[in-house]
């Protein structure tokens, strides 16, 4: 891929394009943070070699753009001085105020945040960013603003970092962007991410998407004169436009219904801009009568709007050549609303008027932090966020015809939670459109639901954990099922236990010691075992998650009593798989040739991860990854460690070992290994688990010839239908 550079950026720019909406006096204000940043990073370069500078300056811009207030600007413009420079918080106070210095100090701790793989560390991440969204949502906008100059530039910096940098973008920035209604930058993020962690895929895209575009640009042009005549027939002013659909939004649809680009047909979609709802229907009638609509491809986020605040009307039609042809209808003010999202509020802000939805805008985010503090499990956390904020809606209707939004496959205890959790407390029962429906019942779009209570009932039950969807929902069960049965809990928790720790192939009676019971229950923020196993219980922690943080205890004991290499944390029978490349293939080992080299069991190295050798008594050089924790945990490691890299010879595979969490279903083991075999891929080892909550973990090892083969493999399994997540296993 050929490296861009970015187009410089001018204070005058940002001038000019704050000055469409900010007074003289914010201007000022602005030069000033200008000069102020410019000098604090005086003689700091870019990766591409630019002035430092150049991106607080490219991040103001954007922001401009979305016509952000004066103090984000300027936050914007020395966002990266108190963690890049000798300047301090106290001195931005002092210079700029106590506003500019919150959002400064926001974005710093944002800033410092390492999005790295593992579970936990991910959700106290994500934890720290919905805080500081809670404080100021502004702190959020300048980091979205800022990962996005970020992708911008990302062809600069190593291809390892770049697939790093992208699948963050995908899995939180992206999904944030639209969960605040900011298109734009979503789009724009996807479509980046995507540039860097597909390619190839992306530059076929790029090269076949703008030819078909030409063809489809003629036919709606055809619809834009026809619908534009027959509008004004009708007496309605309108606005209409042609919108490209995005790469990432064409790939998805390829890959997700199995398609090529030719057979995709929506590159386009039409866009109607009116002055008010009544026309907005008005012009849907149009529509319908001049083209037949598509049935079940209606949609009206008017009524019912998302979640991130998005409205509008939209149809498909067969248009004049008989191909399907999206077209979507808004107000001048839903139009601001879906470029802008929740950035709008300092558009209405700046001219004077209110925004009297702003709190309700944010509603969920304050859900989220409500039920954050319930969730000691990391995964149960990363779970419930991409249910309860990332995910689709249904939406539903109380008896009396308010609409309730809720993630899709949501439940009538969902909804009865989502109303009020007494109502979720006394409930025995639903009906769904007049009639009774089992409490498990899945909630479609439309559906009328009337909750049925007895003040007789003996509270939630906990099977009803094992098909809510909410994470309100789970939290208030558990809250109440803690709260009623503490003995019965602590009880049921020991036998969970117990049953995962036979099932992980345990000595129950050596792993089960007070000492290691407390330490794991630390790791949960609890105070001791006992509470833990209350925990496992009632659904707060997952028992077999627990049983492998004691697995870990067990091993790390046994390879220091036994002083040798350490027992790796993977099943036994996928360890028996793990057969290493022939003795000194793949790795140099300080220069030299002909060294007796065997690959760890423990961590599995692939190359492309950093790698160290190991000096073993006889053995020759064992070769782990840097940051293998067995070794770090060996006394001698020191003075055994030696220099080695990778030489790989073509062709040369080596084992990995993934674990996959996922809802069971039959043929879902089926699907996994459809998409090894399309990976050209080997397995070598597979095993299953099934757990009482109705999920299952696989445990494969696979062949890859390096780690670009892997992450591009875990991609493909992470789109599995039912597939929750997948990781490498490596020690712990």
């Amino acid at each position: 891929m050929a490296v861009e550079l970015q187009p410089s950026v001018t204070p005058d720019e940002l001038i000019r394009r704050a000055g469409r909406y900010l007074g003289p006096e914010d201007l000022d204000w602005l030069r000033r943070a200008f000069e102020f940043g410019k000098a604090a990073h005086q003689g700091q370069k870019r990766a591409s070699g630019q002035d430092f500078i150049e991106h607080p300056l490219a991040v103001a811009l954007i922001l401009a753009d979305l016509e952000l207030d004066a103090a984000t600007l300027v936050a914007a413009l020395l966002h990266d001085t108190v963690e890049d420079t000798e300047v301090t918080l106290e001195q931005v106070e002092r210079e700029f105020g106590s506003e500019v210095a919150l959002l400064v100090d926001g974005v710093t701790k944002l800033n410092q945040i390492e999005w790295r793989t593992r579970l936990e560390e991910q959700a106290e991440n994500l934890r720290k960013m919905f805080l500081a969204m809670a404080r100021d949502i502004r702190v959020v906008l300048i980091k979205l603003a800022d990962r996005l100059h970020n992708m911008r530039t990302l062809a600069v910096v190593p291809r390892e970092k770049q697939i790093a940098k992208s699948r963050e973008t995908l899995e939180i920035f992206a999904p944030l962007a639209h969960r605040l209604g900011m298109s734009q930058i979503q789009w724009e993020l996807e479509d980046l991410a995507l540039r860097y962690l597909e390619p190839e895929r992306y530059r076929e895209l790029s090269e076949r998407i703008p030819r078909k575009r030409a063809e489809r640009e003629e036919l709606a042009q055809v619809i834009i004169r026809t619908l534009r005549a027959k509008l004004a027939e009708a007496g309605i002013r309108a606005d209409i436009q042609g919108r490209a659909k995005h790469f990432y939004s064409i790939y998805r649809k390829m890959y997700e219904q199995g398609k090529d680009l030719s057979q995709i047909y929506d590159l386009i979609a039409v866009r109607v801009i009116v002055d008010t709802v009544k026309d907005c229907y008005g012009a849907l009638g149009v529509v319908h009568t001049i083209w037949r609509p598509l049935p079940g491809r209606f949609k009206d986020y008017i009524a019912t709007p998302k979640s991130n605040m998005y409205q509008s009307l939209h149809t498909t039609v067969i248009g004049p050549q008989g191909e399907p042809f999206e077209i979507q209808i808004r107000t001048w003010d839903m139009h601001r609303t879906a470029e802008y999202g929740i950035a709008a509020h300092w558009r209405y802000k700046e001219r004077g008027r209110t925004d009297k939805d702003f709190d309700a805008k944010l509603a969920w985010l304050r859900q989220v932090l409500e039920w954050q503090n319930d969730l000691g499990d990391a995964r149960e956390f990363m779970e419930s966020l991409k249910i309860d904020v990332f995910s689709d809606e249904v939406f539903v209707f109380t008896p009396k015809g308010d609409v309730i939004d809720l993630p899709a496959g949501s439940t009538p205890v969902d909804f009865a939670f989502r109303i009020h959790t007494e109502i979720g407390h006394r409930c025995v029962g639903a009906k769904v459109n007049g009639r009774i429906v089992p409490l498990d019942y899945r909630l479609k779009n439309g559906d009328i639901v009337e909750i049925l209570t007895s003040k007789q009932s003996s509270g939630p039950s906990a099977d009803w954990l094992q098909f809510v969807r909410t994470s309100t929902a789970r939290s208030r069960i558990r809250q109440w099922l803690k709260k009623q049965r503490r003995d019965e809990n602590l009880e049921r928790g020991r036998l969970m236990l117990e049953h995962e720790l036979r099932a992980h192939g345990l000595p129950v009676k050596e792993v089960w010691r007070k000492d290691w019971l407390d330490e794991v229950a630390a790791r949960y923020n609890l105070p001791d075992g006992e509470e833990l196993l209350v925990c496992i219980g009632y659904g707060g922690v997952a028992a077999g998650q627990v049983a492998g943080r004691l697995r870990d205890l067990y091993r790390r004991q046994g390879a220091a009593r036994e002083g040798g290499e350490a027992v790796p944390a993977v099943p036994e029978e996928v360890r028996r798989a793990r057969s290493a490349p022939a003795q000194g293939a793949g790795v140099r080992v300080g220069g030299l040739d002909h060294v007796l080299v065997r690959f760890s069991r423990c961590c599995s190295p692939v190359p492309g991860d950093p790698i160290v050798g190991y000096v073993t008594r006889g053995r020759g050089v064992s070769i782990h990854r840097a940051d293998c924790n067995m070794l770090k945990a060996s006394p001698e490691a020191g003075q055994r460690l030696i220099d080695v890299s990778w030489d790989q010879v073509a062709g040369q595979a080596f084992p990995v070992a993934v674990e996959i969490d996922c809802y069971d279903r039959v043929g879902l083991l089926s699907d996994i290994a459809a998409v090894v075999a399309d990976t050209r891929r080997n397995i070598l080892a597979v095993r299953t688990r099934t757990h009482r909550d109705g999920t299952a973990t696989i445990d494969l090892v696979v062949e890859v010839q390096n780690l670009e083969q892997f992450d591009h493999l875990r991609r493909q399994l992470e789109r599995v239908r039912d597939v929750i997540r997948v990781e490498r296993v490596v020690n712990r």
